[in-house]
């Protein structure tokens, strides 16, 4: 089943229970499939790993937010945003652990002899390709740093 096609059953269920908190993020996410949708370079059609990075993406602006509304002692939208991270989060496969993205940083440096910060981009590339939608970027992109620095 597609993404919209389960965006649109939780709609219909989160309506009927009356979850305000999960409708209001789902109908976020179906706002976000169809303006992907109707963007340039599309042609209606979206892939899975176009999901995953719409998805990824609306979770980062989440937790960016839930930061800043920790750090000005507002709970009551602090709440709201980590309820809805939570039900993004259901439609994205289960997240590594940060033992896991070491696991996998390490395989990756050493098949391609990066030894220096300098190789960054490499790795980068290669790591971002195999655990996209499993592991957030900012934290493969830190513990790669840490990797190639020597920490």
């Amino acid at each position: 089943m597609s993404l919209e096609q389960q965006v649109a059953d939780g709609i219909k269920k989160a309506m009927l229970a009356h979850d305000e908190a999960t409708l209001r993020t789902l109908r976020d996410i179906k706002s976000a499939i169809l303006l992907l949708k109707t963007s340039e370079g599309f042609s209606g059609e979206i892939s899975k790993e176009d999901e995953l990075k719409m998805l990824q993406k609306m979770v980062k602006q989440r937790k960016d937010s839930l930061d800043i509304y920790e750090k000005q002692g507002r709970e009551d939208l602090a709440s709201k945003e980590r309820e809805e991270i939570s039900v993004i989060e259901g439609f994205l496969p289960k997240q590594m652990s940060v033992e896991e993205i070491k696991a996998e940083v390490t395989k990756v440096i050493s098949s391609t002899g990066a030894s220096s910060m300098a190789d960054i981009g490499k790795v980068m590339g290669i790591i971002n390709k195999q655990l996209a939608g499993r592991a957030d970027g900012k934290t493969i992109a830190t513990i790669v740093k840490a990797a190639l620095s020597g920490d």
